[in-house]
Protein backbone atom coordinates (compact mmCIF):
# COMPACT_ATOMS: atom_id res chain seq x y z
CA UNK A 1 0.00 0.00 0.00
CA UNK A 2 3.14 2.42 0.59
CA UNK A 3 4.37 2.06 -2.93
CA UNK A 4 0.63 3.22 -4.27
CA UNK A 5 0.82 5.95 -2.28
CA UNK A 6 3.94 7.37 -3.49
CA UNK A 7 2.04 6.45 -7.23
CA UNK A 8 -0.57 8.81 -6.03
CA UNK A 9 1.72 11.47 -5.17
CA UNK A 10 3.01 11.76 -7.89
CA UNK A 11 0.04 11.72 -10.15
CA UNK A 12 -1.11 8.41 -9.95
CA UNK A 13 -0.83 5.93 -13.38
CA UNK A 14 -2.54 7.46 -16.18
CA UNK A 15 -4.20 10.41 -14.73
CA UNK A 16 -5.58 7.59 -12.19
CA UNK A 17 -5.46 7.48 -8.35
CA UNK A 18 -4.93 3.98 -6.89
CA UNK A 19 -6.95 2.19 -4.43
CA UNK A 20 -5.12 -0.47 -3.03
CA UNK A 21 -7.69 -2.43 -0.65
CA UNK A 22 -6.00 -4.82 2.15
CA UNK A 23 -7.42 -7.56 4.10
CA UNK A 24 -5.73 -9.81 6.04
CA UNK A 25 -6.27 -13.56 5.61
CA UNK A 26 -4.37 -14.62 8.64
CA UNK A 27 -2.69 -17.39 5.77
CA UNK A 28 -5.81 -19.42 6.42
CA UNK A 29 -7.48 -20.47 3.11
CA UNK A 30 -11.38 -20.38 4.70
CA UNK A 31 -10.07 -17.01 5.86
CA UNK A 32 -8.81 -16.58 2.28
CA UNK A 33 -12.19 -16.93 0.40
CA UNK A 34 -13.86 -15.01 2.64
CA UNK A 35 -11.93 -11.89 2.24
CA UNK A 36 -11.41 -12.59 -1.52
CA UNK A 37 -15.44 -13.07 -1.79
CA UNK A 38 -15.56 -9.53 0.15
CA UNK A 39 -13.26 -7.40 -2.07
CA UNK A 40 -15.09 -9.28 -5.33
CA UNK A 41 -18.55 -8.51 -4.33
CA UNK A 42 -18.67 -5.71 -1.73
CA UNK A 43 -15.66 -3.78 -3.32
CA UNK A 44 -16.30 -4.73 -6.82
CA UNK A 45 -12.36 -4.06 -7.36
CA UNK A 46 -10.61 -4.50 -10.62
CA UNK A 47 -7.86 -7.36 -9.54
CA UNK A 48 -6.47 -9.51 -7.36
CA UNK A 49 -2.78 -9.46 -6.59
CA UNK A 50 0.53 -10.34 -4.62
CA UNK A 51 -1.63 -12.64 -2.42
CA UNK A 52 1.06 -14.97 -0.71
CA UNK A 53 1.08 -18.79 -0.83
CA UNK A 54 0.20 -21.85 -2.37
CA UNK A 55 -3.02 -22.99 -0.19
CA UNK A 56 -4.26 -19.84 -0.18
CA UNK A 57 -3.95 -19.18 -3.55
CA UNK A 58 -5.66 -22.41 -3.83
CA UNK A 59 -8.87 -21.93 -2.68
CA UNK A 60 -9.67 -18.79 -3.94
CA UNK A 61 -8.52 -19.35 -7.81
CA UNK A 62 -11.45 -21.56 -8.88
CA UNK A 63 -13.83 -18.69 -7.68
CA UNK A 64 -11.41 -16.14 -9.36
CA UNK A 65 -11.49 -17.68 -13.14
CA UNK A 66 -15.28 -18.23 -12.55
CA UNK A 67 -15.94 -14.86 -11.84
CA UNK A 68 -13.41 -13.37 -14.46
CA UNK A 69 -11.45 -11.37 -11.67
CA UNK A 70 -7.58 -11.64 -12.56
CA UNK A 71 -5.93 -13.27 -9.49
CA UNK A 72 -2.00 -12.18 -10.71
CA UNK A 73 1.22 -11.51 -9.25
CA UNK A 74 0.66 -13.90 -6.94
CA UNK A 75 3.44 -15.00 -4.60
CA UNK A 76 3.92 -18.76 -5.22
CA UNK A 77 5.57 -20.62 -7.27
CA UNK A 78 3.43 -23.67 -7.58
CA UNK A 79 3.61 -25.17 -10.83
CA UNK A 80 -0.67 -25.82 -10.64
CA UNK A 81 -0.49 -22.15 -10.88
CA UNK A 82 0.79 -21.76 -14.65
CA UNK A 83 -1.87 -23.23 -15.90
CA UNK A 84 -3.44 -20.95 -18.96
CA UNK A 85 -5.64 -22.84 -20.21
CA UNK A 86 -7.55 -24.11 -17.11
CA UNK A 87 -6.99 -21.00 -15.56
CA UNK A 88 -6.47 -18.19 -17.60
CA UNK A 89 -7.19 -15.55 -15.07
CA UNK A 90 -4.74 -16.37 -12.64
CA UNK A 91 -0.42 -15.35 -13.31
CA UNK A 92 1.96 -16.18 -10.36
CA UNK A 93 4.76 -14.13 -9.86
CA UNK A 94 7.46 -16.19 -8.11
CA UNK A 95 10.01 -18.31 -9.65
CA UNK A 96 8.47 -21.66 -10.46
CA UNK A 97 9.42 -24.28 -7.33
CA UNK A 98 10.05 -26.90 -10.48
CA UNK A 99 12.99 -24.56 -11.98
CA UNK A 100 14.19 -23.87 -8.07
CA UNK A 101 14.91 -27.00 -7.51
CA UNK A 102 16.44 -27.86 -10.71
CA UNK A 103 19.02 -25.24 -9.65
CA UNK A 104 19.50 -26.71 -6.70
CA UNK A 105 20.00 -30.50 -8.05
CA UNK A 106 22.31 -29.65 -10.58
CA UNK A 107 24.38 -28.19 -8.24
CA UNK A 108 24.55 -31.26 -5.78
CA UNK A 109 25.12 -33.29 -8.84
CA UNK A 110 28.13 -30.94 -9.62
CA UNK A 111 29.78 -31.22 -6.38
CA UNK A 112 28.27 -34.86 -5.01
CA UNK A 113 27.59 -36.88 -7.73
CA UNK A 114 26.71 -39.61 -5.28
CA UNK A 115 24.63 -37.48 -2.96
CA UNK A 116 22.17 -39.29 0.06
CA UNK A 117 19.44 -36.34 -0.14
CA UNK A 118 17.21 -35.82 2.70
CA UNK A 119 13.98 -34.01 2.24
CA UNK A 120 11.96 -32.22 4.53
CA UNK A 121 8.54 -30.85 3.50
CA UNK A 122 5.31 -29.14 4.36
CA UNK A 123 2.07 -31.94 3.85
CA UNK A 124 0.46 -29.22 1.47
CA UNK A 125 0.67 -28.14 -2.03
CA UNK A 126 3.59 -25.63 -1.42
CA UNK A 127 5.81 -28.58 -0.31
CA UNK A 128 4.57 -31.46 -2.17
CA UNK A 129 5.10 -29.29 -5.31
CA UNK A 130 8.94 -28.95 -4.06
CA UNK A 131 9.28 -32.60 -3.70
CA UNK A 132 8.14 -33.22 -7.26
CA UNK A 133 10.53 -30.49 -8.11
CA UNK A 134 13.75 -32.42 -6.79
CA UNK A 135 12.40 -36.15 -8.35
CA UNK A 136 11.82 -34.42 -11.42
CA UNK A 137 15.33 -32.64 -11.29
CA UNK A 138 16.98 -35.95 -10.29
CA UNK A 139 14.80 -37.77 -12.82
CA UNK A 140 16.32 -35.68 -15.82
CA UNK A 141 19.11 -37.29 -15.01
CA UNK A 142 18.64 -41.12 -15.05
CA UNK A 143 22.59 -41.94 -15.13
CA UNK A 144 22.83 -40.01 -11.69
CA UNK A 145 24.24 -41.77 -8.70
CA UNK A 146 22.34 -39.56 -6.02
CA UNK A 147 18.99 -40.23 -4.95
CA UNK A 148 16.84 -39.12 -2.32
CA UNK A 149 17.37 -41.54 1.05
CA UNK A 150 14.28 -40.20 3.09
CA UNK A 151 11.32 -37.52 2.93
CA UNK A 152 9.41 -36.66 5.75
CA UNK A 153 6.46 -34.00 6.13
CA UNK A 154 5.33 -32.00 9.00
CA UNK A 155 1.47 -30.25 9.10
CA UNK A 156 1.72 -26.21 8.89
CA UNK A 157 0.10 -27.04 12.43
CA UNK A 158 2.82 -28.67 14.20
CA UNK A 159 4.45 -27.01 16.83
CA UNK A 160 7.49 -28.50 15.77
CA UNK A 161 9.34 -30.33 13.37
CA UNK A 162 12.45 -31.78 15.66
CA UNK A 163 11.94 -35.29 15.48
CA UNK A 164 11.78 -35.06 11.74
CA UNK A 165 15.25 -33.43 11.62
CA UNK A 166 16.72 -36.07 13.86
CA UNK A 167 15.54 -38.97 11.68
CA UNK A 168 16.54 -37.72 8.73
CA UNK A 169 19.96 -37.65 10.06
CA UNK A 170 19.68 -40.87 11.20
CA UNK A 171 19.13 -41.82 7.47
CA UNK A 172 22.95 -40.82 6.56
CA UNK A 173 22.00 -38.05 3.92
CA UNK A 174 24.73 -35.72 3.42
CA UNK A 175 22.36 -33.10 1.50
CA UNK A 176 19.74 -31.72 3.21
CA UNK A 177 16.97 -29.71 1.21
CA UNK A 178 14.37 -27.96 3.59
CA UNK A 179 11.01 -27.11 1.16
CA UNK A 180 9.55 -25.21 4.50
CA UNK A 181 8.08 -22.09 5.27
CA UNK A 182 8.60 -19.22 7.77
CA UNK A 183 9.58 -20.40 11.50
CA UNK A 184 9.81 -24.54 10.45
CA UNK A 185 12.59 -23.54 8.24
CA UNK A 186 14.21 -21.72 10.85
CA UNK A 187 13.43 -24.68 13.65
CA UNK A 188 15.04 -26.96 10.69
CA UNK A 189 18.41 -25.13 10.86
CA UNK A 190 18.79 -24.92 14.29
CA UNK A 191 17.59 -28.21 15.39
CA UNK A 192 20.37 -29.41 12.90
CA UNK A 193 22.89 -27.68 14.60
CA UNK A 194 21.90 -28.66 17.75
CA UNK A 195 22.20 -32.56 16.83
CA UNK A 196 25.76 -31.79 15.12
CA UNK A 197 24.12 -32.87 11.86
CA UNK A 198 26.19 -30.81 9.09
CA UNK A 199 24.77 -31.52 5.38
CA UNK A 200 24.80 -29.28 2.60
CA UNK A 201 21.75 -26.91 3.73
CA UNK A 202 19.41 -25.46 0.98
CA UNK A 203 16.70 -23.21 1.52
CA UNK A 204 13.78 -22.50 -0.61
CA UNK A 205 13.77 -18.93 -1.73
CA UNK A 206 10.26 -18.03 0.10
CA UNK A 207 12.38 -18.97 3.23
CA UNK A 208 15.73 -17.46 2.62
CA UNK A 209 14.49 -13.84 5.30
CA UNK A 210 17.71 -13.27 7.11
CA UNK A 211 15.17 -11.62 9.89
CA UNK A 212 12.80 -13.84 9.87
CA UNK A 213 14.35 -17.05 9.34
CA UNK A 214 17.90 -17.09 10.32
CA UNK A 215 17.84 -15.25 12.67
CA UNK A 216 15.62 -17.16 13.96
CA UNK A 217 17.82 -20.54 13.83
CA UNK A 218 20.76 -18.48 14.53
CA UNK A 219 22.95 -16.44 12.40
CA UNK A 220 26.51 -18.56 13.07
CA UNK A 221 23.89 -22.10 12.76
CA UNK A 222 23.27 -20.32 9.40
CA UNK A 223 26.62 -20.68 7.99
CA UNK A 224 26.87 -22.72 4.57
CA UNK A 225 23.03 -22.42 4.01
CA UNK A 226 22.13 -22.18 0.05
CA UNK A 227 19.24 -20.63 -1.70
CA UNK A 228 18.74 -19.57 -5.37
CA UNK A 229 18.03 -15.62 -5.37
CA UNK A 230 16.22 -13.08 -7.84
CA UNK A 231 16.47 -10.20 -5.80
CA UNK A 232 19.54 -7.64 -4.41
CA UNK A 233 19.91 -8.01 -1.47
CA UNK A 234 19.81 -4.14 0.12
CA UNK A 235 22.68 -4.40 2.80
CA UNK A 236 24.97 -6.30 0.51
CA UNK A 237 28.13 -4.08 0.17
CA UNK A 238 28.47 -4.95 -4.03
CA UNK A 239 24.77 -3.14 -4.38
CA UNK A 240 25.82 -0.13 -2.15
CA UNK A 241 26.15 2.73 -4.87
CA UNK A 242 23.40 0.45 -6.91
CA UNK A 243 20.61 3.09 -8.40
CA UNK A 244 17.45 0.51 -7.62
CA UNK A 245 18.78 -0.32 -4.09
CA UNK A 246 19.35 3.78 -3.20
CA UNK A 247 16.25 4.13 -4.48
CA UNK A 248 14.08 1.58 -2.82
CA UNK A 249 16.42 2.54 0.77
CA UNK A 250 14.70 5.72 0.09
CA UNK A 251 11.60 4.25 -0.49
CA UNK A 252 11.29 2.60 2.63
CA UNK A 253 12.58 5.60 4.47
CA UNK A 254 10.15 8.04 3.51
CA UNK A 255 7.07 5.58 2.54
CA UNK A 256 7.46 2.49 4.65
CA UNK A 257 9.46 3.31 7.86
CA UNK A 258 8.08 0.97 10.21
CA UNK A 259 9.36 -2.16 8.31
CA UNK A 260 13.47 -3.22 8.10
CA UNK A 261 14.48 -2.25 4.44
CA UNK A 262 16.81 -5.80 4.48
CA UNK A 263 13.92 -7.96 4.88
CA UNK A 264 13.40 -10.12 2.07
CA UNK A 265 9.72 -9.78 2.33
CA UNK A 266 9.68 -6.26 2.21
CA UNK A 267 12.02 -6.16 -0.96
CA UNK A 268 9.13 -8.74 -2.43
CA UNK A 269 6.19 -6.17 -2.08
CA UNK A 270 7.88 -3.33 -3.41
CA UNK A 271 9.44 -5.34 -6.60
CA UNK A 272 5.63 -6.77 -6.67
CA UNK A 273 4.17 -3.22 -6.82
CA UNK A 274 6.51 -1.74 -9.25
CA UNK A 275 5.05 -5.04 -11.53
CA UNK A 276 1.66 -3.95 -10.73
CA UNK A 277 2.63 -0.73 -11.97
CA UNK A 278 3.89 -1.59 -14.94
CA UNK A 279 0.53 -3.74 -15.92
CA UNK A 280 -1.91 -0.51 -15.13
CA UNK A 281 0.72 1.62 -16.94
CA UNK A 282 0.38 -0.72 -20.03
CA UNK A 283 -3.65 -0.99 -20.13
CA UNK A 284 -3.69 2.28 -20.62
CA UNK A 285 -6.93 4.35 -20.90
CA UNK A 286 -8.69 0.45 -21.15
CA UNK A 287 -8.87 -0.50 -17.29
CA UNK A 288 -10.90 -3.64 -17.86
CA UNK A 289 -10.35 -7.04 -16.36
CA UNK A 290 -9.52 -8.71 -19.76
CA UNK A 291 -7.21 -5.98 -21.15
CA UNK A 292 -5.06 -6.45 -17.69
CA UNK A 293 -4.63 -9.81 -18.50
CA UNK A 294 -3.62 -9.43 -21.98
CA UNK A 295 -0.80 -7.01 -20.35
CA UNK A 296 0.05 -9.63 -17.92
CA UNK A 297 0.08 -12.48 -20.30
CA UNK A 298 2.68 -10.49 -22.83
CA UNK A 299 5.28 -9.54 -20.92
CA UNK A 300 8.73 -9.07 -22.91
CA UNK A 301 11.94 -8.49 -21.46
CA UNK A 302 10.78 -6.24 -18.77
CA UNK A 303 13.26 -5.71 -15.66
CA UNK A 304 11.98 -4.40 -12.58
CA UNK A 305 14.27 -2.51 -9.74
CA UNK A 306 15.32 -4.78 -7.27
CA UNK A 307 15.88 -7.69 -10.09
CA UNK A 308 19.10 -9.09 -9.85
CA UNK A 309 20.97 -8.04 -13.63
CA UNK A 310 20.58 -11.02 -15.16
CA UNK A 311 16.94 -11.53 -13.96
CA UNK A 312 14.75 -10.56 -17.12
CA UNK A 313 10.46 -11.22 -17.09
CA UNK A 314 8.40 -12.38 -19.88
CA UNK A 315 5.35 -14.28 -19.98
CA UNK A 316 3.31 -15.38 -23.23
CA UNK A 317 -0.03 -16.21 -23.73
CA UNK A 318 0.72 -19.71 -23.36
CA UNK A 319 3.13 -19.32 -20.18
CA UNK A 320 2.67 -17.09 -17.59
CA UNK A 321 5.80 -18.40 -15.76
CA UNK A 322 7.44 -14.97 -15.73
CA UNK A 323 10.88 -16.35 -14.11
CA UNK A 324 13.42 -18.32 -16.80
CA UNK A 325 16.86 -18.19 -14.13
CA UNK A 326 17.73 -17.27 -10.69
CA UNK A 327 21.06 -17.35 -8.84
CA UNK A 328 22.42 -19.95 -6.17
CA UNK A 329 23.50 -18.24 -3.04
CA UNK A 330 25.17 -18.93 -0.04
CA UNK A 331 24.75 -17.30 3.63
CA UNK A 332 28.09 -16.38 5.15
CA UNK A 333 26.66 -15.39 8.31
CA UNK A 334 25.63 -12.19 7.47
CA UNK A 335 24.62 -11.89 4.15
CA UNK A 336 23.59 -14.20 1.28
CA UNK A 337 27.33 -13.89 -1.60
CA UNK A 338 26.85 -15.36 -4.71
CA UNK A 339 28.26 -19.16 -5.63
CA UNK A 340 29.36 -19.39 -9.55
Amino acid sequence: MAYFKMVNEAGGINGRRVNVISLDDAYSPPKTVEQTRKLVEDQEVLLIYGVSGTPTNSATQRYLNGKGVPQILIATGASKFNNPKDFPWTMPFWPSNGLEQKIYVDYILKIKPEAKIAVLYANDDYGKDHLDGIKAALGANPGSKASIVAELSYETSDPTIDSQIVNLKASGADVFICASTGKFAAQAIRKAHEIGWSPLKFLTNASSSVSAVLKPAGLENSVGVMTAAFLKAPNDPVWANDKDVKDYVEFMKKWNSQDNPNDFYATVAYVNAAMLRHVLESSGDDLTRDNVMKQVANIHDVRLPLHLPHVVLKTTPQDFNAFRSLQLQRFDGEKWTDVD
